[in-house]
């Protein structure tokens, strides 16, 4: 752990000492229910083709496997389909860098991500912080979190209301930001193109 993250850590000294017990059943399944919730309809479509099929209906797997492959065929099926994507992955990466770092609890609790959402500049977490653990820890971290999501920057904001929610903005296209440029989109100094980066 980096020197700058060095007092997030307040279960250091205790490191090691203790098992770490696992994640519980409804704990994993809420942290997989898009994948599950997938493949639970793609087991639903192959149990009613083969029914289907059975029956002598040929025509039903063709039609069900062209209503499927029209959205990847239009551009804006793709991009659905591309940010959608980057939703999923997001979700897991931060997941991860809640454990890999000290943002969890001693009993291995890490944040709950309620709700990940595609936005123009990339994707949007609103995240349900458990005890011990509040939006300056993510702040602390942006910088492992951009690298393990593999985007730009991360943006991180406090609900102003209650102060058990964060929202936690991954950057990836539009403009690089730089600390406290939260909601100063088109202000002087809010943030530089990724464009110009590469040159």
């Amino acid at each position: 752990m980096s020197m700058r993250n060095m007092r997030r850590n307040p279960y250091a000294p205790a490191e090691g000492a203790y098992p770490v017990p696992g994640a519980g059943s409804l704990v994993v399944l809420w942290r997989w229910r898009t994948e599950l919730a997938l493949a639970a309809l793609v087991a639903a479509a192959g149990f009613v083709i083969a029914a289907a099929v059975g029956q002598g209906l040929w025509w039903a797997p063709i039609a069900l496997a062209g209503s499927v492959s029209v959205p990847a065929t239009v551009p804006v099926g793709r991009k659905w389909i591309r940010r959608h994507f980057w939703c999923l992955f997001s979700r897991h990466r931060l997941q991860r860098v809640c454990l890999e770092t000290s943002m969890h609890t001693r009993k291995n609790r890490i944040p709950l991500i309620l709700w990940i959402t595609p936005t123009d500049l990339g994707e949007r977490a609103f995240i349900l912080l458990r005890a011990g653990i509040c939006a300056e820890d993510f702040e602390a971290f942006a910088g492992e979190i951009a690298a393990a999501c593999c985007a730009a920057s991360v943006r991180v904001r406090r609900h102003p209301g209650r102060a058990q929610f964060v929202t936690v903005e991954i950057v990836r296209r539009g403009v690089v930001l730089g600390a406290g440029t939260w909601g100063d989109d088109g202000e002087p100094g809010a943030g530089r193109p990724l464009e110009k980066l590469a040159g």
